[in-house]
């Protein structure tokens, strides 16, 4: 059965999308750490990152650095943090969290409610600044 990810790559469901190439895809996480929370996921479905095909898990991780220097000129972050929990959804993925302290990165911090409007202005002004 398809993940969630795989429907959203197939555009099943609606996401907010960053970016996107023939191997990857960039989209806000419906419920955010902090503002401007992505989701860098490669278009194969594979449930653990690290049994991805090398140059595939190299394109993600490339791919991830591109979108993250967007994510920082859009939200003014201080620094990008990384996360591979991949426990939630069976699709290998990346989480790129803007933090301006250590403790924005902490997953068991409340998540952000934030309304679709709210989300389709932050990936608006993501993609502005590539």
């Amino acid at each position: 059965m398809a993940s969630i990810f795989t429907k959203i790559i197939q555009r099943q469901i609606p996401a907010h999308i960053i970016a996107e190439d023939e191997q990857c895809i960039a989209f806000l996480d419906i419920m955010p750490l902090t503002m401007g929370h992505t989701l860098i996921v490669p278009k194969v479905e594979e449930d653990y990152i690290f049994d991805l095909e090398d140059s595939t898990f190299t394109r993600l991780n490339l791919f991830a650095k591109k979108v993250s220097k967007a994510i920082r000129k859009a939200t003014g972050c201080k620094r990008m943090g990384v996360a591979v929990l991949g426990m939630e959804v069976p699709h290998a993925h990346i989480h790129l969290v803007p933090m301006n302290n250590m403790s924005d990165m902490n997953f068991a911090n409340p998540k952000l409610k934030l309304s679709n409007e709210q989300l389709a202005d932050m990936a608006e002004q993501i993609r502005k600044s590539f």
